[in-house]
Protein backbone atom coordinates (compact mmCIF):
# COMPACT_ATOMS: atom_id res chain seq x y z
CA UNK A 1 0.00 0.00 0.00
CA UNK A 2 1.45 3.35 -1.20
CA UNK A 3 1.72 6.17 1.69
CA UNK A 4 2.20 9.78 1.90
CA UNK A 5 2.54 12.45 4.88
CA UNK A 6 0.01 14.99 5.92
CA UNK A 7 2.98 17.60 4.22
CA UNK A 8 3.36 15.91 0.85
CA UNK A 9 -0.61 15.64 1.03
CA UNK A 10 -0.47 19.25 1.51
CA UNK A 11 2.10 20.49 -1.05
CA UNK A 12 0.21 18.06 -3.59
CA UNK A 13 -3.30 20.12 -3.18
CA UNK A 14 -4.39 21.83 -6.48
CA UNK A 15 -2.13 20.06 -8.61
CA UNK A 16 -4.41 17.41 -9.97
CA UNK A 17 -1.91 14.94 -9.09
CA UNK A 18 -5.00 13.45 -6.68
CA UNK A 19 -7.61 14.02 -5.10
CA UNK A 20 -8.37 13.64 -1.34
CA UNK A 21 -11.33 11.24 0.08
CA UNK A 22 -11.85 11.77 3.74
CA UNK A 23 -13.61 8.39 5.08
CA UNK A 24 -14.36 9.32 8.58
CA UNK A 25 -18.38 10.23 10.16
CA UNK A 26 -20.29 12.46 9.54
CA UNK A 27 -19.58 14.45 13.03
CA UNK A 28 -15.96 13.83 12.54
CA UNK A 29 -15.88 15.72 9.10
CA UNK A 30 -17.92 18.32 10.81
CA UNK A 31 -14.92 19.69 13.06
CA UNK A 32 -13.24 20.10 9.44
CA UNK A 33 -12.01 18.72 6.44
CA UNK A 34 -8.87 18.93 4.10
CA UNK A 35 -10.04 21.33 1.94
CA UNK A 36 -11.95 19.88 -1.57
CA UNK A 37 -11.88 16.75 -0.23
CA UNK A 38 -14.73 14.69 -0.84
CA UNK A 39 -16.43 12.78 1.75
CA UNK A 40 -17.22 9.50 2.05
CA UNK A 41 -17.69 7.51 5.10
CA UNK A 42 -15.98 4.49 5.30
CA UNK A 43 -19.11 2.34 6.16
CA UNK A 44 -20.64 3.65 2.57
CA UNK A 45 -17.66 2.98 0.32
CA UNK A 46 -18.64 -0.30 -1.13
CA UNK A 47 -22.14 1.69 -2.13
CA UNK A 48 -20.53 5.06 -3.30
CA UNK A 49 -17.03 3.38 -4.78
CA UNK A 50 -19.19 4.16 -8.40
CA UNK A 51 -18.81 7.94 -7.97
CA UNK A 52 -14.68 7.28 -7.83
CA UNK A 53 -13.07 7.65 -11.45
CA UNK A 54 -10.46 4.70 -12.13
CA UNK A 55 -8.45 6.82 -13.48
CA UNK A 56 -7.74 9.15 -10.91
CA UNK A 57 -5.54 8.84 -8.24
CA UNK A 58 -7.08 8.91 -4.20
CA UNK A 59 -5.86 9.58 -1.29
CA UNK A 60 -7.45 8.12 1.53
CA UNK A 61 -7.91 9.92 4.65
CA UNK A 62 -9.32 9.60 8.20
CA UNK A 63 -8.76 10.18 11.70
CA UNK A 64 -5.53 8.48 12.72
CA UNK A 65 -4.76 6.16 9.39
CA UNK A 66 -6.90 3.07 10.47
CA UNK A 67 -10.02 3.60 8.45
CA UNK A 68 -8.08 5.09 5.46
CA UNK A 69 -5.65 2.33 5.56
CA UNK A 70 -8.75 -0.10 5.27
CA UNK A 71 -10.46 1.76 2.55
CA UNK A 72 -7.01 1.90 0.99
CA UNK A 73 -6.56 -1.78 0.36
CA UNK A 74 -10.30 -1.98 -0.23
CA UNK A 75 -10.19 0.10 -3.16
CA UNK A 76 -6.86 -1.27 -4.41
CA UNK A 77 -8.81 -4.82 -4.49
CA UNK A 78 -11.13 -2.93 -7.07
CA UNK A 79 -8.67 -1.76 -9.04
CA UNK A 80 -8.70 2.34 -7.78
CA UNK A 81 -5.53 4.58 -7.54
CA UNK A 82 -5.18 5.03 -4.17
CA UNK A 83 -2.64 6.32 -1.45
CA UNK A 84 -2.75 6.36 2.73
CA UNK A 85 -2.22 9.34 4.34
CA UNK A 86 -0.45 8.51 7.45
CA UNK A 87 -1.29 9.53 11.00
CA UNK A 88 -4.67 11.09 9.62
CA UNK A 89 -6.08 14.76 10.53
CA UNK A 90 -4.33 14.09 14.06
CA UNK A 91 -1.30 14.67 12.07
CA UNK A 92 -2.55 17.05 9.80
CA UNK A 93 -1.32 20.43 10.21
CA UNK A 94 -2.64 22.49 6.81
CA UNK A 95 -5.89 24.16 6.68
CA UNK A 96 -9.17 22.80 7.08
CA UNK A 97 -12.82 23.93 6.09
Amino acid sequence: MDQMTPTEVQNGLGSNEFEVVDVREVSEVAQGKIPGAIHIPLGLLEFRMNELDKNKTYVMVCRSGGRSSRATQFLEYYGYNVINMQGGMMAWQGPTE
